[in-house]
């Protein structure tokens, strides 16, 4: 029974990633992604802002901003 919460749990959580939407300062550079279009550390990004998937972010090696955590 445990084995099939923690299978279940996990595919959630994975197909949770996929879908959230997070935000990058510009098509290519940055280091950082947002979970919020307001983000206090996108305020003095001078490109556009650019809404991409958790999951590709973390693939191009992007983290978390500092202010989100």
């Amino acid at each position: 029974m445990k084995v099939i919460i923690l299978v279940l749990f996990t595919t959630l959580t994975s197909f949770s990633m996929v879908k959230t939407n997070v935000y990058v300062c510009g098509a290519s550079g940055s280091k950082k992604y947002h979970y919020k279009e307001s983000c206090r550390g996108l305020s003095s990004c001078k490109q556009e802002v650019t809404k991409i998937y958790l999951k590709q972010a973390q693939g191009y090696g992007l983290t978390l901003c500092g202010w989100e955590d």
